[in-house]
Parts: structure tokens; C-alpha cells; sequence
């Protein structure tokens, strides 16, 4: 501002310098995305922010000539002497965002610094494609040297390179396949399951990794140190591997898996209690016993390791002098960590900066997210979540234990997945919004802390609708299985997700998150990422994922089906926010898209599967005496009809016999089959255990179904051999069917 009025006179200084400042300042203001149209990357960023016309006409009549100064736009400069071209020129589309009037826009300002919501609480975030066809990608990160290379690794032992430009190096950054013990399974916890630079790697070139290994017949979790290779930035030197520490693992699940380093310069590791279920080792379990590193959170200091000890002890770990502990241990009393990170703090005030959030998966009820401070015991196996697991343990006055700031039950989810509090520079309104999910469900949630209370408020994620997400790049859906989080050099957040939960199978997706409510101003988040060697081929990156916009958009009911416990104390059982389960329409025929958190087309999944549902229409009916022969596929219902609807127990027809779908998994999605079929173009409800009665007297032919609610028939969709079934008739699946959107049922 002071460079640019220097160069006017004295009266136009005393004019115009207003102008000059308030066009000068719209740069940062909340809505210069929008100002300076630089939402759409097809169209050039304007120099000059979007001017409402009248306002535009009276700084023409006398300050015209600031605008020399503003910008060097030649065609803006050749209008000067033309109000009416000049103003037109400077105008917006949307005149509700031009300035100044929309600085007293109520219906803009109302919501400032908030993350756009739905009627029913539920925030409307959207994605961006980042990275594709990978195998259960379990983590991504950053090596923090100005590069802004992104490291994805996948379950199977494989660390990928990719550059600013999303493109990927042919060549393997790390290939310890051979090393590492996962298998095709779905649902195998085992694998290459973590990945750390140190600190100082841009100096000392170190890497860190953490994954499943068999030793001599025993299975093991095994932390090893890698350094970068002298003739390639883009690759580790494969012969560089030291085992910084090896522990035994009883079973082959609850590896836990997650590697950190503080802003201590300590690496934190997160270790799962050994498997099985209930942590049945020794009396009180191996989280409980702090002789043992499983079920743990250690803290270790692998600095200036090239010579003597491999790892350190820092001098003000908790249990150092406790002889009957291991003195690696940082806390304790944790199931299965699975995904841990964080905080780097406010953007300018650091609050927050330093604490740890972790995802602790549960046993039978509930999941939880802890934050992780030094000597604390976080409950397993007395406690799950808030409720008492172990009731003998969970009376014990000597636990101390702490409790989670959040838990939520199994109704919505199976499996947390920890994630991050958002600090990035591109989503502003994100800003101490701590987001996760859950891979079971694929839920997207979030907490925000009220400070006032000390308590943690929940709010549900979804895909943005409507024109929330219409922007070039940007899509609105998801594959279910939500792995891993991750944050790039800059802050900014994104999630791993597969639609086939196999360490070999090739679905897995990287998605950002955005939020277009608020964007930051033009410019403001740009970096420069210093130069990287490449000698490997790139490969560039062609995103797949489409948006869904779905036509008419009537919008779903929503039924509150569960609530969450609050944080602090209370009795796990007391209500919280209410959580939503979509009531969906059936999908019309050939329609190829997928919804947010839907199931891949392709391949089988593990149950339970839960899934957003899709909108369509309805299928006309042939006249009577037209109907052709039963077609394998065929469906009924054992049913009752009324006021438009209709219920029952489904029945399928193949080769020749009818018989019964028979799935505790049975989704909406399934449902929304079903019903299409029968002609109705709403699902109201997908129904298990037999509530339409039980089928006994006709043969189970299908089991394990699991659709993307694109398929014809419920034979496209994945399931067992016909006829091969692992349930009984007492759960044998139904649906309710509407021709028209219910308000209860």
C-alpha cells in the first residue's frame, strides 16, 4: 500500500487512497476465492477483485487511474476510458460476492469461520484425487525437507515416490516385499504397517519403518532403520538396514503399527496388545503389564545412534527406575493404536501444539480416541471406550486410568481410525477440527474442542451435495474401507481408503480434503518445493474417481439411530449427538457411478459392510400377459402390501428353484437392489434376523452379499458359491420398499 500511494499526487492520495487500501486488503479476505475467481484453475486469477457496480462507477469517476497501479492487465487498461466496458469488465457472476457488498451479505457473514452443515449437523467436505490403484495403502508421508514429496506405503511392503505434480516414480522408493509377512486375506492385520523420517533427514538421511516379520517360525514386529541411498534421493539403500528393535507377537492380529517422532526428537512407536481377543495373556493382559512392550506406546531415542547402542532411553521416560517395567515405555494400557498423530498447533498461537491423538480400536462395544500423555494408563483391558470391559480390573481404585475424550459404539462403526487435527493453510474454517474414521463403516467424523467446557463436540462428515462440490477437480464419494490419514509438508489433510480391504488387491485411493466453504485468499498457500533429482521414469497420475451429482436431488430423511458418549467421565450409555443412517432410493439401471463410502463394483469384501445408498427412478411395469419366463436372479417378497409399499422376506430364483438370501452383512445397498428389481424406487429400510420370518422351508441360496447398488440382479452383486452359506434361516434378509419418500416408518 505504501509503494503503491507514493505514487499518486496530493489530491488524488486524499481521494483515492481508501480505494487503493480496500482493494489492496480484499487479497486476505475470507471470500477471495471467490473474489478473484480463482476457484476454477480453466479461468486466469483476476488482478483486481470482482466489483459490484455502482461501486465500481463512482471509484471510475474519480480514481480510475489506481487501477494503472493495481494491475497490469492490458485489457483492463484499454477499458479505462470506457465506465461501462471498465465496470463490466471488473464484474462478477455471482454479484452476491462482489465487493463491497458483500462484506453486509447477512446470509454470507452469518456462517463465517464455519464449516458448511446440513439440516441435520451432518458438515459438507469434498475431495480431490490424489493417487490410485494401490494395494491397501497403510500410510503416507512426508520426508520435511522443502521437497514436498509425498511416500505412500503399501500393506505388501512397497514405499512409492510421488512429486508435487501427483506424478509417481517408476521405481520403488523401498521394495521389502520379500522381508515382510502379510498374505492376499482380507482383513489381514499383518504387513508393512508404518513409516518415519527422522527429523533431521535432510542431514543425516535416515528412514524408519515398521512391519511384520517370521523369525524361525515365530511371528515378530520388527522397527528397522533405513538410509537414503548416495546415488538416488528417490530410493533407500536397501543394503542399509539395521533392526533398531524386534517383539515377539503371541497372534497374528493387534500389530498395532504406527511410528512418530515428537517435537522431542524421540521416536514414538504404537504397539497392539498381542492379539487374540480380550487380551487374554497372563493375569491382568499385556497392556496391563508394564514388564512387556506390547499394548503400549514406547518412546526411544534413536539420535546419534551411528555408533554404540542402536536405541537410548530418554532420561525423563516414566517407569526408567521402575526395575519391574521395561523402560521403553512412554503409556500403557492400549489395545490396538491404529493410526496416531500430531497436533502442530494453531497456525499462529501454537495452541494445541504437541499433543497426541490416537485411535485405540475396540473389542465388542466401543471405539475410542485417546490423547496420549507420558505415564498414563489408558484403560485396556479393564475399560473399552468408556464402559467397563474386565469388571474385576475396572474396580480396581489403583487403575487411575484416563479416559478417552470421545468413544462411539459398534452401531456406528468397528474399527476407529485416528487421524489428524486439520492446521493446514488451504481449508481455514478446518482449523482444530480434528478428523478420522472408521474402516469398517466408513464413517468420516470429527470433534472439535470446546474450550470452554474442556469437552470434545462430535460432528459427522459427508460428501458435499448439490453444488458444494461442483468445482473442476473436485469429486464427492469415496471407497468404504478407511485405512490411514496423512499430512503433506504444508498441513493440508488427506485419507487412504480401499474398496477391497486385500493387501493385494490393487483399489486403494488417496483422497484430499477440502472444504469450499471458505477457501484461503490467492496466493496465500503457495510453496516452492525445492528441486528433486529424478533417475527413475515418472509416471504421471490420471485420476478415475468421478463426481455424482445425482438428478432431482430430493433430499433423504434422516433417522437417528445411535448416539455417542460425551467426553470427560460420564456413564458411557448417556446421549450425545445424534448419528444418521441415510434412508436411500434405489439406483436406475446402468448407472456407473459410486456413491461416498460405497463398496467397489469388483471383488469380495469382509463383512459388515455399511454404505451410503443411491437416488434414481423407478422402472415401468409391463402390461399384464407380457411378463416374461423367471430369469435366474429373479426376486420376491414373502411380503405385505400397503399404501405404496411393500415388505417381506426376500426370496431369490436360480437354476430353477427359489430359495433364501441369508447375511448378518445385508446392506441397504443390497436392498436397493431388491427393490429396483420389484419395481419401487425408494429403500426404506434393509432388514436382518428373520424379521419377515424365517424361510425354513426353502433352501439358503445366497450368503455374504455385497453390492455397490449398481447391479441388475443380486447375482452381479459378490457373494459365496450358490447354495454355500456359513448363517441359518434365522437371519434371513428382507427389505422394505416405497414408492415414494417415508417420514417414519
Amino acid at each position: 500500500f505504501y509503494r503503491l500511494s507514493a505514487r499518486l499526487d496530493g489530491p488524488t492520495y486524499a481521494s483515492c487512497a481508501g480505494h487503493l487500501q480496500d482493494l489492496l486488503c480484499q487479497e486476505c479476505s475470507p471470500y477471495a476465492a471467490h473474489l478473484y475467481d480463482a476457484e476454477d484453475p480453466s479461468t486466469p486469477v483476476r488482478t483486481i477483485p470482482g466489483l459490484c457496480q455502482d461501486y465500481c462507477r463512482q471509484v471510475w469517476q474519480k480514481c480510475r487511474s489506481i487501477f494503472r497501479y493495481l494491475s497490469a492487465d492490458e485489457e483492463l487498461i484499454a477499458l479505462e476510458n470506457n465506465m461501462a466496458k471498465f465496470c463490466r469488465y471488473l464484474s462478477l457472476e455471482d454479484t452476491d460476492y462482489c465487493f463491497p457488498h458483500l462484506l453486509a451479505n447477512q446470509n454470507l457473514n452469518q456462517n463465517l469461520g464455519l464449516v458448511t452443515a446440513d439440516a441435520e449437523g451432518c458438515l459438507q467436505l469434498c475431495l480431490v484425487e490424489v493417487a490410485n490403484g494401490l494395494r491397501n495403502p497403510v500410510a503416507m508421508v512426508h520426508a520435511n525437507d522443502g521437497t514436498h514429496r509425498f511416500f505412500i506405503a503399501e500393506q505388501v511392503g512397497l514405499v512409492w515416490t510421488y512429486l508435487p505434480d501427483r506424478s509417481r516414480l517408476e521405481k520403488p522408493f523401498l521394495n521389502i516385499s520379500e522381508a515382510v509377512l502379510t498374505s492376499p486375506w482380507e482383513g489381514d492385520e499383518r504387513g508393512f504397517l508404518g513409516i518415519v523420517f527422522h527429523p533431521k533427514f535432510k542431514f543425516n538421511g535416515k528412514v524408519y519403518v515398521y512391519y511384520s516379520v517370521e523369525v524361525r517360525y515365530e511371528e515378530r514386529i520388527r522397527i528397522s532403520e533405513f538410509r537414503i541411498s548416495p546415488a538416488d534421493m528417490n530410493a533407500l539403500d536397501h543394503g542399509s538396514e539395521r533392526i533398531i528393535l524386534e517383539i515377539e507377537e503371541p497372534a497374528s492380529n493387534h500389530n498395532g503399527g504406527e511410528l512418530l517422532f515428537g517435537d522431542d526428537g524421540y521416536l514414538y512407536i504404537f504397539t497392539g496388545d498381542g492379539g487374540m481377543a480380550g487380551d487374554p495373556f497372563g493375569t491382568f493382559g499385556n497392556a496391563q503389564n508394564k514388564s512387556t512392550l506390547l499394548g503400549k506406546v514406547l518412546r526411544i531415542d534413536v539420535n546419534n545412534n551411528d555408533r554404540g547402542p542402536l536405541y537410548r532411553i530418554p532420561p525423563d521416560n516414566p517407569f526408567l527406575n521402575d526395575p519391574k517395567a521395561r523402560p521403553e515405555i512412554y503409556a500403557y494400557g492400549v489395545r490396538n493404536m491404529w493410526r496416531c498423530s500430531f497436533d502442530r498447533g494453531e497456525p499462529h498461537t501454537k495452541e494445541g501444539k504437541g499433543r497426541l491423538f490416537c485411535g485405540d480400536v475396540g473389542q465388542n462395544k466401543y471405539e475410542e480416541i485417546d490423547i496420549v500423555e507420558k505415564g498414563k494408563n489408558y484403560g485396556w483391558r479393564a475399560r473399552e471406550g468408556f464402559s467397563c470391559y474386565d469388571k474385576k480390573l475396572c474396580t480396581n481404585s489403583s487403575m487411575d486410568d484416563v479416559l478417552p475424550i470421545y468413544a462411539y459404539p459398534h452401531k456406528m462403526g468397528k474399527s476407529v481410525t485416528g487421524g489428524y487435527v486439520y492446521r493446514g493453510c488451504e481449508s481455514p474454517n478446518l482449523n482444530g477440527l480434528y478428523i478420522f474414521g472408521d474402516f469398517m463403516s466408513g464413517r468420516l467424523m470429527s470433534l472439535k474442542e470446546d474450550h470452554a467446557t474442556g469437552e470434545w463436540q462430535y460432528s459427522e462428515i459427508c460428501m458435499g451435495t448439490g453444488q458444494t462440490c461442483m468445482f473442476p477437480g473436485l469429486i464427492n464419494n469415496y471407497y468404504q474401507y478407511i485405512i490411514s490419514f496423512a499430512e503433506d509438508e504444508a498441513g493440508e489433510l488427506y485419507f487412504m481408503s480401499t474398496g477391497v480391504p486385500s493387501a493385494t488387491a490393487p483399489h486403494g485411493v488417496v483422497y484430499k480434503v477440502v472444504d469450499t466453504s471458505r477457501r484461503a485468499p490467492p496466493g496465500k498457500c503457495r510453496v516452492e518445493p525445492s528441486s528433486v533429482k529424478v533417475k527413475s521414469k515418472r509416471i504421471q497420475f490420471v485420476p478415475k474417481e468421478k463426481l455424482i451429482v445425482k438428478t432431482p436431488t430430493p433430499r433423504p430423511r434422516l433417522k437417528a439411530v445411535t448416539e455417542a458418549p460425551r467426553g470427560g467421565r460420564p456413564d458411557p450409555q448417556t446421549p450425545r449427538t445424534p448419528v444418521v443412517d441415510w434412508v436411500g432410493q434405489a439406483p436406475p439401471p446402468g448407472n456407473q457411478s459410486r456413491t461416498p463410502t460405497t463398496p467397489a463394483p469388483s471383488g469380495r469384501a469382509s463383512k459388515p459392510r455399511k454404505g451410503g445408498e443411491r437416488r434414481g427412478q423407478r422402472r415401468k411395469k409391463k402390461p399384464p400377459g407380457t411378463a416374461p419366463p423367471l430369469r435366474n436372479g429373479a426376486v420376491r417378497l414373502m411380503e405385505q402390501r400397503g399404501r405404496g409399499r411393500s415388505w417381506g422376506r426376500v426370496e431369490v430364483y436360480i437354476d430353477g428353484e427359489w430359495g433364501t438370501v441369508c447375511d448378518d452383512g445385508w446392506s441397504s445397498l443390497a436392498a436397493a437392489v431388491v427393490c429396483r428389481q420389484l419395481g419401487f424406487p425408494y429403500v426404506v429400510r434393509a432388514s436382518k434376523k428373520a424379521e419377515f420370518g424365517e424361510g425354513t422351508s426353502l433352501r439358503i441360496l445366497l450368503d455374504d452379499v455385497q453390492c455397490s447398488g449398481q447391479e441388475k440382479t443380486l447375482l452381479e452383486c459378490t457373494h459365496t458359491d450358490i447354495g454355500t452359506h456359513n448363517c441359518s434361516h434365522e437371519e434371513d434378509a428382507g427389505v422394505v420398499c416405497s414408492q415414494e419418500e417415508v417420514a417414519e416408518w
